[in-house]
């Protein structure tokens, strides 16, 4: 066992993980009963504070961490292994790579982190280019249901500083959105404090005064790159702040709910999306290499946002360069 208390960030992919499934998914080899005493017993701490297995971690949290006892070494016949079509399926995602940064073209209905009835995720895939420091380490995440580019760092040093960048906001990431009708005014900046209400599968994201007991301020810059009439427009986002479904709950809270969310339409927007799936893609991410100059991604359009695109009569090239250029703050 080593003797060292270290102090951990939490990073934005993580924000709103259990405390318990955040110390397990480092050190797998931990039992539910020994982060449990460790918590218990006040070895544990986030942000000074005591703290119970059960509880959520936010972004930027710092977590002492115990001693954590080493892990028994199994046999070979005993580790879990990925299929070759496994490793096949995870490497074709692949968008760009090289020996510090892998960018994945993440497809819709995938999620980035496993839960209790989630076995197929981006996390479990990533043992396609190997274990302990091979292992690629999520920096962000990206809905279920959303489509596009998702960084990875390759080793402990290009994770930190991937993550740091997302940390610091120095990550430009633009999603492109269908939303039902035609927002007024059709660009500028929303500040909107957000807090999780309800449970599991039932959990949203509601609006909230900056005041209010878990709530965590959200911003997100919007611009309209083509509107479908009054009926549909076609959305440039930029989250600010790294919020479970901070887009989804940002569009409802303007009246203009993002189309084929089930979780967050209303009737209007249920029938207008019709088949439709989640109309929401991370199509870009600029921020600095961690090897020094600049790492800029573009992910495809989706099979999902391809559909959408076709229904309403969209094209890619009507898209501007920045569609964010003059974009205001709004109050």
């Amino acid at each position: 066992m080593s003797r060292e208390v270290k102090t951990l960030y939490v990073a934005e992919a993580e924000d709103g993980i259990r405390l318990d499934r955040w110390f397990r998914r480092r050190w797998p080899h931990l039992s539910h009963v020994q982060v449990q005493k460790m918590a218990r017993s006040g070895q544990i701490r986030v942000d000074g504070s005591r703290v119970k297995p059960e509880d959520r971690l936010t972004a930027g949290a710092a977590v002492r961490v115990p001693p954590i006892p080493e892990p028994v070494e199994k046999t070979p016949g005993e580790r879990q292994t990925l299929s070759d079509r496994d490793v096949a399926y995870a490497r074709s995602l692949v968008l760009f790579e090289d020996d510090m940064v892998i960018a994945l073209n993440k497809p819709a209905g995938l999620a980035v982190q496993g839960g209790t009835k989630t076995t197929k995720h981006v996390d479990r895939l990533l043992s396609a280019w190997g274990e302990g420091l091979e292992r690629p380490r999520l920096v962000h995440r990206l809905d279920r249901d959303t489509s596009g580019v998702l960084l990875l760092g390759k080793g402990p040093e290009a994770a930190k500083r991937l993550a740091g960048a997302f940390a610091r906001r120095q990550a430009k990431k633009t999603y492109w959105a269908i939303v039902m009708g035609a927002p007024k005014p059709g660009a500028g900046q929303i500040d909107l404090a957000l807090k999780k209400s309800g449970i599991n599968d039932f959990e949203i994201m509601r609006p909230a005064d900056p005041k209010e007991h878990g709530a965590e301020p959200a911003e997100t810059a919007f611009a309209t790159i083509s509107r479908a009439a009054h009926r549909a427009s076609w959305m440039a986002l930029r989250p600010f702040t790294g919020r479970t479904h901070q887009l989804r709950a940002h569009m409802k809270a303007m009246g203009h709910p993002i189309l084929g969310d089930p979780k967050y339409g209303d009737e209007a927007s249920t029938e207008l999306s019709g088949p439709l799936k989640l109309q929401l893609h991370a199509r870009r991410i600029e921020l600095d290499h961690p090897g020094g100059g600049k790492l800029i991604v573009e992910a495809p359009l989706s099979p999902e946002m391809k559909a959408g695109f076709a229904h309403f009569g969209f094209s890619e090239d009507e898209a501007e360069q920045d569609p964010f250029a003059g974009v205001k703050r709004i109050r």
